[in-house]
């Protein structure tokens, strides 16, 4: 999605290795956080928006979801213990203290009305789990959160850790993952502890206090303590994706920053591709990935392409957005929030032989949000392809983040006036490899449909190759 480095091009295996010498680290950090925009309810902050080519840099109770239910929906079950099936199975069950059950659901009601007042803008919601003092500080949290153009709150992940009664008084441990929307349909995504301090009022729990511990105290940014940028707390770190064994490696070629599949042997006037928005690993380091179709590029140096991009800033907190972008141009932010998840189908096509017209459009197949436009370029139609990108910065290419797997499904182009899939298309495959030639992302093998294929973040170091110079692609 912005300037491509050194293998553009499939590769050919008859060709000499490449250099195996271990690149330096580029000088790329992620961006601060933007203050002040964290709920204490673990609302996550906001990635600094840095312009280039328009990319952002940067246990006792576990809920149960139902299948199916959508990455980004609040979660609202909230359980201590397996449920009975049976009448033997409960009596055999241990007894929930009805105290610790009280203070997992108020902590769940709470932010519930959190999420609700952000919607309705009525913080009135808010006041019956909250102490007075709390809910003044809850209100301008989220009069906050609303001046920073956050449009919506959703917690996606909710887990409680140790609690403590000691009479009236009780502290209490969760872990949550929230997902947040901003007016420009970026959203973000972070993990964090809450301490919670809850007293008893007329015999109910309500919440006093609600801490992230080690957090830094808010109150030069103008908000309150307790509610600056989160650090990992994630209660169970997530593993880095082991390889996948290369398919055919006498006929892959490999890039040092594209990774999926291209098609070379025709005229391209269409291509197609739908995928899921990855869920990054929170204790994974900070990175960038671009996941996109496009054309052109393999073999010239034009390029229309469109998808989404996951940034993690390294401590828990990652951003999702959607763009186009058409080289030499920089990309483009488009109006459609996608969150870790999400289902995406995203298309370009040429309206009319030789019009240089193209209507790309967007579909987020999990919320059914759509967007699309129709541009103006000027295309070589020498390629199609489906592809997982680390993109690049002003010093080359930034470091790919650990999205684990991302799997893409009913991927097609139009192939001289044809629809075909990828085996009919010719597809080949394409591995990513850091800057000491080991694999960093490899693409599965096709899929028994002809259109199916996914690529995989193994655990080799993300180390960007040393480069002389730079290409578009």
């Amino acid at each position: 999605m912005s300037a491509l480095y050194e293998q553009p091009r499939v590769q050919d295996p008859t060709r000499e290795p490449q250099d195996t010498r271990s690149a330096p680290e580029l000088g790329w950090s992620p961006p601060p956080t933007r203050p002040p925009i964290r709920p204490q309810r673990s609302h996550p902050g906001r990635l600094l928006a840095a312009a280039v080519a328009t990319l952002v840099l940067v246990g006792m109770a576990v809920e149960s979801v139902p299948p199916g239910t959508p990455g980004h929906q609040l979660w609202t079950t909230f359980t201590s213990g397996a449920p009975a099936s049976a009448p033997a199975v409960a009596a055999a069950a241990p007894q929930v203290d009805p105290q610790l059950a009280a203070i997992q659901a108020v902590i769940q009601k709470a932010n519930a009305e959190q999420i609700q007042a952000i919607d309705t803008q009525n913080p009135a919601l808010m006041s019956d789990t909250a102490t007075p003092a709390h809910y003044q500080q809850l209100v301008q949290i989220n009069q906050n959160l609303i001046a920073q153009g956050v449009t919506k709150i959703e917690l996606t992940k909710l887990a409680s850790g140790p609690t403590s009664i000691n009479g009236t008084t009780a502290t209490a441990t969760s872990y949550e993952t929230w997902v947040t929307t901003f007016s420009d349909s970026t959203t973000m995504q972070s993990t964090d502890t809450n301490v919670y301090t809850l007293v008893q009022q007329n015999g109910s729990w309500i919440i006093q206090d609600d801490q992230q511990p080690g957090q830094p105290a808010a109150t030069a940014r103008g908000l309150p303590a307790g509610t600056g940028p989160s650090q990992p707390s994630a209660p169970a770190p997530v593993a880095p994706v082991a390889p996948v064994a290369p398919v055919s490696p006498n006929t892959q070629g490999t890039s040092h920053n594209w990774s999926g599949y291209a098609a070379t042997s025709g005229s391209y006037t269409g291509v197609t591709g739908t995928w899921t928005v990855p869920q990054l690993a929170p204790a994974g380091g900070p990175g960038v990935g671009a996941t996109w179709v496009g054309i052109g590029g393999v073999t010239s140096r034009d390029l229309i392409q469109a998808g989404t991009q996951d940034v993690s800033a390294g401590n828990g907190q990652s951003q999702f957005q959607a763009w186009i972008e058409m080289l030499p141009a920089a990309s483009q932010q488009v109006p459609l929030a996608v969150a870790p998840g999400d289902s995406v189908t995203v298309s370009i096509t040429q309206q009319g032989a030789g019009s240089g017209t193209w209507l790309i459009a967007f579909k987020n197949n999990t919320s059914g949000q759509t967007y699309q436009t129709t541009v103006h370029y000027a295309s070589s139609l020498s390629s199609a392809e489906w592809v997982e990108e680390a993109p690049s910065g002003p010093n080359g290419i930034v470091p790919l983040d650990n999205f684990g797997s991302v799997a893409f499904s009913g991927a097609s182009a139009i192939q001289n006036g044809q629809t075909v899939n990828l085996n009919q298309v010719g597809a080949q495959p394409i591995t990513m490899l850091n800057g000491a030639s080991q694999p960093l992302a490899v693409p599965s093998g096709i899929g028994p449909d002809g259109s199916s294929f996914s690529v995989a973040r193994t655990s080799a170091p993300a180390t960007p190759p040393a480069v002389s110079g730079r290409r578009p692609g």
